[in-house]
């Protein structure tokens, strides 16, 4: 009976840890509900995505060359993304890797150039150092859509924050080749999870 006992309750105890470990990633005051939008993988170029790896099999300096999922639009409230994603391979550089797309265009596109360095595409200001072949990266972002404050967080620490207007934003990730950058890359992204308030 004891022994049936402590296997229920280890399988409790897990159950539980298991349900709060997501919970404990989550940036910023909350509370926070999380929600699984639908997403559309887009696939153009040298790109291929295999669930959640995402490929550049060319050295293409021209061109749409991409592998990405793109998320439902969000027109209202705080929502945020979180992501681990690790690079396997890149002999190419300056590739996209998060992106948040408003109504005018891309509204903040996080990249990354061969030797690790994440960067803001547009003004280009380097957010973190060590996104090294190999290497697994936390990446977060939270988006109030009222005021359009957008941040992102490079493993639990703000690195980013820009405002833009309003309208209807959506989320994508993946491996994407920037207007500067070229192939090959793969990407494997992990414990993808979206919330909102």
């Amino acid at each position: 009976m004891r022994r049936s006992f402590s296997l229920v309750t280890a399988l409790v105890v897990t159950i539980v840890l298991a349900a709060a470990g997501p919970a404990r990633a989550v940036v910023e005051t909350g509370p926070w509900t999380s929600y699984s939008p639908s997403f559309d993988v887009q696939q153009r170029g040298c790109g291929t995505v295999d669930g959640l790896t995402f490929r550049l099999t060319c050295s293409t300096a021209s061109g749409d060359q991409r592998a990405e999922r793109r998320y439902a639009t969000y027109s209202s409230g705080v929502r945020q993304f979180e992501g681990y994603f690790r690079i396997t391979s890149m002999p190419g550089t300056r590739i996209s890797l998060k992106q948040t797309f408003g109504p005018d265009g891309p509204f903040f596109m996080l990249a990354v150039e061969r030797g690790g360095r994440l960067y803001a595409v547009h003004g280009g200001s380097t957010l973190a150092t060590g996104a090294t072949v190999g290497t697994s990266v936390r990446v977060n972002t939270v988006h109030n859509t009222g005021n359009g404050a957008h941040r992102t967080y490079i493993n639990g620490s703000n690195q980013h924050s820009q405002t833009g207007g309003s309208g209807g934003y959506y989320d994508k990730f993946g491996a994407y080749r920037t207007s500067s950058g070229a192939g090959p890359a793969t990407v494997v992204w992990s414990g993808v999870q979206f919330w909102r308030k």
